[in-house]
């Protein structure tokens, strides 16, 4: 038997089309994405053959999870903890196969552009909380 250990790496290109302004990128925090509770190719995209890595998009709005303190997708019609919005999913968080807790950074204060959030937002549903982000949201609502 023969061990032929190799080496890859994965390059995944920003897209933060939906930030609209530097502030807040300096003091992201580390959270714990819930990969169940997104939406493959909405919030996600799987890995395949050709890319064995997958990654949670750039801008996905996540709320955390009371019970367990992973966050996921925001919900405002959610009754887990998901319904207070605390932030977007900063840079492109690459997961492998199998995994159901991937880390990534918050974005939870600053500016962004309503119109390129993955997945879409309506600010208008966000209920005012202490606990949720400081956001300040530019041009139409995303569907």
């Amino acid at each position: 038997m023969s061990i032929q250990p190799y080496t890859t790496s994965v390059t995944v290109t920003a897209n933060r089309d939906w930030l609209a302004s530097r502030h807040g990128t300096d003091s992201t925090e580390t959270i714990t994405l819930d990969l169940t509770k997104l939406t493959k190719n909405t919030h996600y995209v799987e890995p395949t053959a050709t890319q064995p890595h997958g990654f949670i998009r750039s801008g996905v709005p996540v709320g955390r999870i009371t019970a367990s303190g992973l966050f996921a997708a925001y919900d405002p019609a959610a009754k887990d903890g998901r319904e207070v919005f605390a932030g977007l999913v900063y840079a492109e968080a690459p997961f492998t196969p199998g995994v159901t807790k991937v880390p990534a950074a918050l974005f939870w204060h600053g500016t962004v552009n309503t119109a390129k959030i993955p997945g879409g937002l309506d600010p208008a549903k966000i209920a005012p909380s202490p606990a949720g982000a400081l956001i300040r949201f530019l041009g139409a609502v995303s569907a």
